[in-house]
């Protein structure tokens, strides 16, 4: 018998292009034939020996916000050179927000599978994501999270501001106000040409906190981006240079096996929004959020958020709330500055993708910060946090609302709907001069929610009726399952769950109904009478048939409610495990 310290050594753990070999029955064999491949490729003998960091890689010419991705990947690459590395690029899809149909929400998850997949499927002991647009961050950290191999985040960065005549511009917001000044009549149709040419001059995403800004101060928030680099400008030096860090601290992370899963935590979720609330972020990272958080096996409760947002004061004055852009809290300290306010708020012992606690990248000096962009805990612009869930009669399994971008003298309110039973609908009538509707009147739009055939679109922001636009109005209550642009402003509820297309309460609202809003009871409730609910609900017309083929028919078996983050039930991790 022999005795276990005669006993060989384990065999060595696979590193670097020796990972995952290909199955062919023959290990020593694929190993041969990967090799001799990848010297095709020009690769010397000693670069094959060490340890691999793939880069997902999504340039796309659809896709405006992500045209320096090849100048942030080549710096990334430099950064894994230099410390010993061989960094391998490789392309996944990529989502420009306006450029798709029906949504970039509807391709978000099948993003995330071809990360997560490509992540799995090739050798590599750390990835770097490189994305920016409002989809493409959120997919990339659920892929990363559901693959669970060593992974940091890198963004594209926020463009700069433009300017038209005398003022200052920048993609999204400004398009909006001036886009409502159209539709008022205040502009013509050349002016509104002319600030079309100014709305979005540089590379980069949206210049506001928007939800790419949001989904990149998250990133940061949950320790899976670099301090400091959430909102440095697309075409600022700063931007390279950020990326050539994470791809140093990429190899870090590949020596010290630190995984998503010891990042993305209940704790750092938490922190994730405590940031949200605090900068007023976009209503669709909540859906972003939960999503990433699920694959981790993490629940963001809706309850718990309002918990949280009666606690956490709004401290960034950034559009579509304030009168700053991304740029300016970049300059004004970033989300560091954010993180130190909020600092006994936070779970600080959470750990972050730079090796090192949450606890302890806030002991370092805070540096400068401009208390005109980031306002202390003690005078914040606000005392409780920019967003809160609704729940209630018409929407049971919750809503959400933006508060910091709506108008207080609307959140206790009773009103008769006005309804829209699609996007098609909203389209044909929302300009009708013989619509009946009033300023006091809630504007509803059915059948635009996760299980729509329009896949739940940025539609929820509905225009304000030509009438009533034209006569000076600018805010009114309205209702939707559909999502917001984290762009938009007003007293907007959101996601209304469960959506109109399964079923829910809001399918059910007709015109003239009643409806009462109160933010302060967190309430929102149809008052209708359920024996004549029941009465409607026999009559809802039977549902169409799914889509006969491909993701579409996946999309329609798997999607999940928006409470649920609108991610497939199939990708989401089981806690029990």
């Amino acid at each position: 018998m022999t005795d276990k310290n005669d006993a060989p050594d384990a065999a060595p753990e696979a590193v670097g292009l020796t990972r995952g070999l290909t199955n062919y029955g023959d290990r020593d064999f694929a190993r041969y034939l990967r090799l001799s491949m990848a010297r095709s490729m020009g690769l010397s003998s000693d670069l094959l020996k060490k340890p691999v960091v793939g880069i997902a890689a999504t340039y796309s010419e659809f896709n405006n916000c992500h045209r320096l991705v090849p100048e942030l990947v080549a710096a990334v690459k430099r950064g894994v050179l230099a410390s010993g590395g061989l960094p391998l690029e490789f392309p996944t899809i990529s989502l420009g927000e306006v450029f798709l149909n029906p949504t970039s929400l509807f391709f978000r998850n099948l993003m995330s599978i071809d990360t997560e997949e490509m992540v799995r499927g090739q050798p590599m002991d750390a990835v770097v994501l490189v994305g920016g647009c409002d989809k493409t961050v959120p997919a990339q950290l659920m892929g990363a999270v559901s693959a669970n191999v060593p992974a940091i985040q890198v963004v594209t960065g926020p463009m700069m501001t433009g300017r038209w005549r005398d003022e200052r511009l920048g993609a999204c917001t400004d398009c909006r106000r001036f886009w409502a000044k159209f539709r008022a009549g205040e502009i013509d149709s050349e002016t509104i040409e002319e600030v079309e040419g100014q709305l979005a001059t540089t590379a980069g995403t949206c210049a506001v906190m928007g939800t790419a800004s949001t989904m990149a101060s998250l990133a940061e928030a949950l320790g899976m981006m670099l301090p400091g680099t959430a909102a440095i400008p697309a075409v600022h030096a700063d931007r390279i240079r950020a990326a050539e860090a994470s791809g140093a601290a990429a190899m870090m992370l590949a020596a010290k096996k630190i995984t998503p899963d010891q990042i993305v935590t209940e704790k750092s979720v938490e922190n994730a929004l405590r940031v949200l609330l605090a900068i007023g972020g976009s209503t669709n990272a909540i859906i972003h959020l939960t999503a990433i958080a699920g694959r981790a096996g993490v629940k963001i409760d809706l309850n718990r958020l309002n918990e949280l947002s009666d606690t956490t004061p709004v401290l960034v004055d950034l559009k579509p709330t304030g009168p700053f852009y991304m740029e300016d809290l970049h300059v004004a300290g970033g989300i560091g500055a954010v993180l130190r306010e909020l600092k006994p708020l936070l779970h600080l012992d959470a750990l972050t993708v730079s090796g090192e606690t949450l606890g302890e990248r806030l002991a370092a000096e805070p540096g400068f910060v401009d208390r005109t962009v980031v306002r202390t805990r003690e005078e914040p612009l606000q005392p409780e946090g920019g967003l809160v869930a609704l729940f209630g009669s018409l929407a049971p399994r919750g809503a959400i609302l933006k508060r910091a971008a709506a108008d207080p003298k609307l959140f206790e309110k009773e009103a008769r709907a006005v309804v829209f039973t699609s996007l098609e609908d909203l389209a044909a009538r929302i300009d009708d001069p013989d619509l009946d509707v009033t300023a006091d009147d809630m504007l509803v739009l059915q059948n635009a929610g996760p299980l729509s055939p329009s896949g739940m679109p940025e539609a929820g922001y509905l225009p304000i009726p030509s009438k009533l636009a034209r006569a000076g109005v600018k805010d009114m209550v309205r209702i939707s399952d559909a999502r917001m642009s984290g762009t938009a402003y007003g007293t907007i509820v959101l996601h209304v769950s469960p959506d109109s297309a399964s079923g829910g309460p809001l399918g059910l609202v007709r015109n003239g109904d009643r409806i009462r809003l109160s933010v302060k009871e967190r309430r929102i409730d149809l008052l209708v009478a359920e024996d004549e609910l029941a009465r409607r609900r026999a009559e809802l017309p039977a549902a169409p048939p799914p889509p006969k083929r491909g993701y579409a028919r996946l999309y329609k078996e798997q999607v999940l409610q928006a409470d649920e983050g609108c991610d497939f039930d199939m990708l989401r991790a089981d806690p029990s495990r």
